[in-house]
């Protein structure tokens, strides 16, 4: 790289002090250092914030009051961050050391409306396979991580995705700009998408960058069941409604309706499920303001924009899910 960009990583922790040490000291031994390491604290139970008092060093830290979730905590990482790249990473992650190097140089020699780029992530635990090689949607309303449970080196070329996996990814400050950060009412999950989404109708696109390596826990932090179907309930429909342009809604109305009724079922958690759609319905006045400036700054054309969506619903047949349950497992 001829000149090195300048770029900030945030990382958001909520529980996270068993995965933090190692996170942080792959972030220190980057090739491609980080200008600030921001690691923003969710109002964690488990000793967190002691941990990072005690270990902050040349870390800057940020404490919010309660618990707000991924998106909240990565906004604030944001708004304490200058740099003209900002990067994203979970806490129960650890990067190699040409991670940050690798997605910098990519973004910067790539054309301006390359707004955001994708790690390879792989599994801690199964560091061979794909945890996620970018984000897709289906127009089934369905959120799917490219290629996981794949053979890593099935995912060696470098391509478009339509959005990044917020847990080890690269952001323009432009583009976040122009576009908006993270929408809070998500909580949790889907924020990443509904990003990406965005960025997309805005005419930015999303690329994968196989050489940028992390290994990831996943759920290392994470929530209770209940809360995960409610809060996967209700950002699924929000990201739909925000997003979607009229005509592709109406082209795909039934897959539309086909994949919710596929996830109730899948959940097997009715109550929690309900309690999604309730919370959807409260917001429902906020989702609708947003989509019309969202359709409004629209600048690609609605085929554009469906050719960016997954086919398949890309989740195990009904059926299998069915014998599953009468099979007692």
């Amino acid at each position: 790289m001829d000149a090195e960009p300048a770029v900030d990583v945030v990382v958001p922790a909520w529980n996270s002090k068993h995965w933090l040490g190692d996170c942080l000291d792959a972030l220190r031994s980057q090739t491609l250092p980080a200008r600030t390491i921001i690691v923003v604290d969710d109002a964690s139970t488990d000793g967190t914030g002691d941990w990072l008092a005690k270990h902050a060093g040349d870390l800057r830290v940020a404490h919010l009051d309660r618990n707000r979730g991924f998106a909240a905590a990565a906004n604030r990482g944001l708004e304490l961050s200058t740099a003209p790249l900002v990067a994203l990473l979970n806490a129960d992650t650890r990067a190699d050391a040409g991670w940050l190097e690798a997605l910098a140089g990519h973004l910067a020699r790539a054309p301006q409306s390359v707004g955001f780029a994708a790690s390879r992530i792989l599994q801690l635990r199964a560091p061979d396979r794909i945890d996620s090689a970018g984000d897709q949607f289906s127009c089934y309303g369905s959120a799917l991580k490219r290629g996981r449970g794949d053979d890593s080196k099935n995912w060696s070329r470098a391509d478009t995705v339509l959005s990044a996996c917020a847990g080890a990814a690269l952001y323009r400050r432009k583009m976040l700009d122009e576009i908006g950060s993270f929408d809070e009412s998500f909580e949790s999950y889907l924020e990443d998408v509904d990003l990406g989404m965005r960025a997309r109708l805005a005419g930015y696109t999303c690329l994968f960058v196989p050489s940028a390596r992390v290994l990831h826990q996943g759920g290392g932090s994470g929530l209770p069941r209940p809360r995960y179907v409610r809060l996967m309930t209700a950002n699924r429909v929000a990201t739909i409604l925000r997003n979607f342009p009229g005509s592709v809604l109406r082209r795909h109305w039934l897959r539309l309706l086909w994949g919710q009724w596929y996830f109730l079922l899948a959940y097997r958690r009715p109550w929690h499920s309900a309690l999604g759609y309730v919370s959807l319905l409260r917001r429902l006045g906020t989702i609708l303001r947003r989509r019309r400036s969202t359709q409004a700054s629209r600048r690609v054309s609605s085929d554009e924009f469906e050719g960016s969506l997954a086919r398949d619903l890309g989740e195990p047949p009904l059926r299998w899910l069915l014998g599953q349950r009468l099979r007692g497992r």
